[in-house]
């Protein structure tokens, strides 16, 4: 056998591996979760982040496969890193955004299905938390109307919770 069909057979391994660990950890972070009685929107962020470092792995993998030079690696990650750094800094918000949504997750009153009033006298939102996200917050209005907040805003903000009206 040749080095090409050994890398070819190596990729499809590497993918195989990757799809099957994907549905065996989604489904163990899952039920572990579901124990844990997080919100659904939580365990969507759990298994999420899972799956990110879960691709990274097979990313890294098959260039190793393929023959990729450290330094060809090192060049395509900081070019990467570089274009994500001065999109972070052109748009700090986004990263606030990010940032709010994991102490949100972690260590806030608000979960699904809750009635908020927002307390402040420039936004006056008041509804029902429907989704909440990486970058934001949704809720449903007595009316209907969807209002999408940013995270870095909803963290901010006072206000009032409440269970459903």
């Amino acid at each position: 056998m040749n080095a090409f069909n050994i890398q070819i057979i190596e990729t499809i391994i590497i993918l195989g591996g990757y799809i099957i660990l994907y549905f065996i950890f989604k489904t163990v972070i899952n039920n572990f979760l579901k124990r844990t009685r997080l919100e659904r929107s939580r365990r969507k962020m759990a298994i999420r982040a899972v799956q990110l470092f879960s691709t990274m792995t097979a990313i890294i993998l098959l260039t190793g496969v393929w023959g990729f030079k450290q330094n060809e690696i090192a060049l395509f990650a900081s070019t990467i890193l570089t274009a994500l750094g001065i999109a972070f800094f052109a748009q700090w918000s986004l990263l606030s955004n990010i940032t709010s949504s994991i102490l949100i997750f972690f260590n806030h009153p608000v979960k699904l299905g809750d009635y908020v009033k927002v307390l402040h006298k420039d936004y006056h939102y008041e509804g029902e938390v429907t989704e909440m996200n990486y970058f934001f917050v949704h809720i449903k209005t007595d009316s209907n109307k969807i209002i999408t907040i940013p995270n870095s805003h909803f963290f901010e903000k006072s206000f009032s919770v409440s269970e459903k009206k």
